[in-house]
């Protein structure tokens, strides 16, 4: 009984002491005191867990405050580190691939200026090798011309050659030889690389001297330009200046096993636009034509090397374009660069894409195998006219804007020229 009478004191005593507080903060407790134990001090021990509870509560809060903290420092660490992987994305797509329409050019300030600086020495003796037989090969041509030859000049150039193959052999074995015992010291590989490019050049510069004692006995327009390895320095530059053409017809003959693409046969450059006129298989892309940046694929199909004739047209009425590959129509369309005449006074290379003008090459976009009989009108040749230049007849005519003749071009950094006769090769 006394029990109950001492809880029902305390209750009555927070109770009083309760009403004297705001009556939204008034709570209510009710504690079981035992009867012997001071009512004051129990009422004081029982506000011990009240505030261990309120120091908990207030803990809590911190490590909350705390933890929200570095939760924001880490997402946006995510944030910067996402950022940095898209960039990096980005830039390993871009590397294969170029930021010309259709995926044929690179950014600028990506191109390599050092032509096939970038593959490895087995590459590079692998192409030495390929270099080495071109040469053999022309050699060996010449030999045979002096063989066919009864004069006294012819045969004094067959001694000659013997002693240029064996002369040649030894030049370029030796440098293979030297860029083995080198390829520890990579660092040192442009320098090299330098040093071989010369020396090609100067061996195909030699062979070239060699063939121009031909010239006087054989037509101007019997020979054919050969280029070796895919580089940013071996190309023929046309002398003559184009004019200003509303319809053309560019007509070739052309020999490449190179892969993937074989590069770009011709460029035409004016101020202003370095894509003017442009024919090129780049990559794993299918053959383009490039008229003032505007692209038509054509479908051909080139690269098995043999000699195939292709011939492309068109006009600026409603950009109508034809392209036929060994006589055959193989594809046309409209609507490439309508009403855009091709621009005069520029730059013609051929084996080489420009970015500037008369200049800019990319060794990736470089043309790798033989070309010859390359003409150009300024006008839409007819389907039996085409055929008479697939076909070598005798009524095939010569381009009234360019015609295929030693004299009209300019060869540099070792593409090589020399005799040939492409109908002979259709027999």
């Amino acid at each position: 009984m006394k029990g109950i009478l001492w809880k029902l004191f305390l209750l009555s005593f927070l109770f009083l002491k309760g009403t004297t507080q705001d009556v939204e903060q008034t709570q209510f407790i009710c504690t079981s005191v035992p009867k012997d134990v001071d009512l004051c001090s129990a009422v004081v021990q029982n506000s011990g867990p009240a505030e261990d509870l309120k120091t908990t509560v207030m803990q809590l809060r911190e490590t909350v405050l705390q933890q929200k903290e570095t939760i924001m420092n880490q997402k946006d660490t995510i944030r910067e580190l996402t950022s940095k992987l898209g960039r990096c994305e980005s830039q390993s797509q871009s590397e294969p691939g170029d930021a010309r329409t259709g995926g044929r050019r690179k950014e600028p300030g990506s191109k390599n200026t050092m032509g096939d600086v970038s593959k490895g020495p087995s590459n590079t003796l692998t192409q030495l090798e390929q270099t080495l037989q071109s040469l053999r090969q022309r050699l060996e041509n010449l030999e045979q011309f002096s063989r066919n030859n009864s004069s006294a000049q012819a045969n004094s150039l067959k001694d000659l050659l013997q002693k240029k193959i064996d002369d040649l052999e030894k030049q370029v074995l030796s440098r293979v030889n030297s860029l083995e015992e080198s390829e520890a010291g990579l660092r040192n590989e442009t320098e090299q690389r330098g040093k071989v490019e010369t020396t090609l050049t100067s061996l195909h510069q030699r062979i070239s001297d060699l063939e121009k004692g031909q010239k006087d006995n054989r037509p101007l327009d019997k020979f054919q330009l050969t280029f070796p390895l895919r580089t940013n320095y071996m190309y023929a530059k046309v002398m003559k200046s184009m004019p200003e053409m509303y319809a053309f017809t560019v007509s070739m003959w052309i020999k490449s096993n190179a892969s993937p693409g074989v590069g770009t046969p011709f460029s035409y450059a004016v101020p202003g636009q370095a894509n003017e006129l442009v024919l090129i298989e780049w990559g794993n892309n299918p053959m383009e034509i490039l008229i003032n940046d505007k692209v038509a694929k054509l479908p051909f199909l080139i690269n098995d090397g043999k000699w195939h004739h292709i011939c492309v047209t068109w006009t600026t009425r409603d950009g109508v374009w034809e392209a036929f590959q060994d006589g055959s129509l193989r594809g046309n369309g409209e609507n490439l660069a309508p009403y855009h005449p091709i621009k005069p006074q520029g730059v013609l290379v051929l084996g080489q894409e420009q970015d500037t003008l008369g200049g800019g090459f990319d060794a990736t976009q470089a043309f790798v195998g033989e070309l010859a009989n390359f003409n150009i009108w300024d006008k839409k040749l007819s389907a039996a006219e085409i055929y008479n230049l697939a076909t070598c007849s005798s009524k095939a005519q010569t381009g009234n804007v360019f015609s295929w003749v030693e004299t009209g071009i300019e060869i540099y950094g070792g593409a090589s020229k020399w005799t040939f006769e492409p109908c002979l090769q259709l027999n």
